[in-house]
């Protein structure tokens, strides 16, 4: 089963800047999960599609659909519990 995360992002966003670290030092941890790093001001369909209204927001997802949803900056262990939740 394939998990992705989505972070929707905009370079003007400072929580975004923050958010960033802890995304990497997870994928640095977790073999397997993809990222895909949305900007909202150059992809706002997939944003729309999403529902993404504040930012950043993290979206975890696996071949069945969306796992969880964060908003704002998240830490590290949230995020690694909707990890496992997806089938890491």
């Amino acid at each position: 089963m394939t998990v992705r995360l989505l972070d929707f992002y905009a370079d003007w966003c400072g929580p975004c800047d923050a958010q960033e670290p802890i995304l990497e030092e997870l994928l640095a941890d977790y073999e397997g999960v993809e990222l895909t790093k949305i900007d909202v001001d150059q992809d706002q369909d997939t944003a729309n599609e999403y529902q993404v209204q504040s930012l950043p927001t993290v979206v975890v997802e696996n071949d069945d659909g969306i796992v969880d949803r964060f908003v704002g900056v998240t830490q590290r262990p949230d995020i690694e519990d909707a990890l496992q939740r997806a089938g890491v």
